[in-house]
């Protein structure tokens, strides 16, 4: 009971409707723009595009907070063209893009905690877009074109510019603080030592190898698995136990909640079918506000809002069988396990080495 209160511990402070009302003012755009011109399968390229505008806003002045935003922007619009591209390509050349991206990503700390927390969603975002491609190539149902992705994503971003360009003159041009400012804000450039040089290449060559396996073994929703062990790779394995617990428990929650609303739309056809999908895509926007409000509440409860909603989003263009949570969770559960093991043997080695006697000359 001790283990469970930790992972569903609550902090009162976390709670933040502003960020989370501003989320959901934002995300109604792009929703109605993609209901209007028939092409939902791009909702979820625009609405990621947003959140993680909003998690990497800097704050201050708004020629900052323009000009920082529009680089993550941009390079989250070359990582969501890679991502499409070569989502539907063979398994060895998803493995290579993963090890570049999330090798990159962990050498992001050179310039700073901010920066390296940005390249972590980017390095997730990547995962997420190509199990998508992956999910509906050759769906003869489902029409997605890559530079349409990027330009949703694109334009997820820039929505979120515009909000706090708004937001910046309803406030009489002042300095605002970060939306997110739970999450570092530091850009203050370190060393990469070599500790930190090691942990980027272990956790880049463990999310290639698990991309190996989702992808090459052809697993059913198999990006669970990579998300979840780069999820649990954290550079303290009590930190990483725990958040690998949440992870787990919000991705059972996620799951159960999707499967019991994605059987609405199963038995409907016609207008119905239409309109109970519509209703289901307004429902997952309100799981995603949720995300964005209780993200530093708790993150088992996050987890399962974020993977509830997404889960929406992706299953509505191809609807999947009852197995699939199923497979989500018992590929989580891998994910989690690989990324521990991983973490407990590097800790392990680590203590080794530091306890052997230097050698003599």
């Amino acid at each position: 009971m001790t283990w469970l209160s930790k992972v569903f511990e609550r902090n009162a402070e976390g709670l933040n409707w502003p960020r989370a009302v501003a989320f959901l003012d934002a995300a109604l755009v792009p929703m109605f723009v993609f209901w209007a011109i028939g092409h939902e399968v791009y909702l979820l390229s625009a609405l990621f595009g947003l959140l993680f505008a909003a998690l990497a806003d800097p704050g201050g002045g708004f020629g900052h907070r323009a000009s920082s935003i529009s680089v993550f922007a941009l390079v989250g619009a070359g990582v969501t063209a890679l991502a499409f591209g070569i989502g539907s390509d063979a398994w060895g050349w998803l493995m290579l893009a993963a090890f570049a991206v999330t090798l990159v990503a962990g050498l992001a700390v050179a310039f700073g905690v901010h920066r390296f927390v940005d390249a972590l969603l980017l390095n997730t975002w990547f995962v997420v877009a190509v199990g998508f491609e992956s999910s509906i190539h050759g769906n003869a149902h489902v029409t997605s074109y890559v530079w349409a992705q990027v330009l949703s994503w694109a334009g997820g971003a820039a929505l979120w510019i515009t909000v706090t360009f708004l937001w910046w003159l309803l406030r009489g041009r002042t300095d605002q603080g970060r939306p997110f400012s739970e999450l570092p804000g530091d850009t203050s450039r370190r060393k990469l030592t070599r500790p930190l040089i090691v942990f980027a290449v272990i956790r880049a060559v463990v999310i290639a190898g698990t991309v190996a396996l989702a992808f090459g073994l052809d697993l059913s929703y198999g990006s669970w698995l990579p998300i979840a062990a780069m999820i649990a790779m954290k550079p303290s394995l009590e930190q990483a136990a725990l958040v690998s617990a949440q992870r787990l428990a919000g991705a059972l929650i996620g799951s159960i909640a999707a499967a019991l609303l994605l059987w609405v739309p199963a038995s409907e056809s016609g207008r119905n079918l239409f309109a109970v999908e519509r209703g289901l895509e307004v429902v997952a926007l309100v799981l995603l506000m949720h995300g964005a409000l209780i993200r530093f509440w708790n993150y088992a409860l996050y987890s399962a809002a974020i993977a509830a909603g997404a889960l929406i989003l992706v299953d509505l263009p191809q609807p999947s069988d009852n197995a699939a949570e199923g497979y989500r969770v018992l590929w989580t559960l891998c994910g989690v396990g690989i990324g521990l093991s991983v973490m407990l043997l590097a800790g392990l080695l680590a203590r080794r080495t530091a306890g052997k006697p230097p050698q003599q000359a």
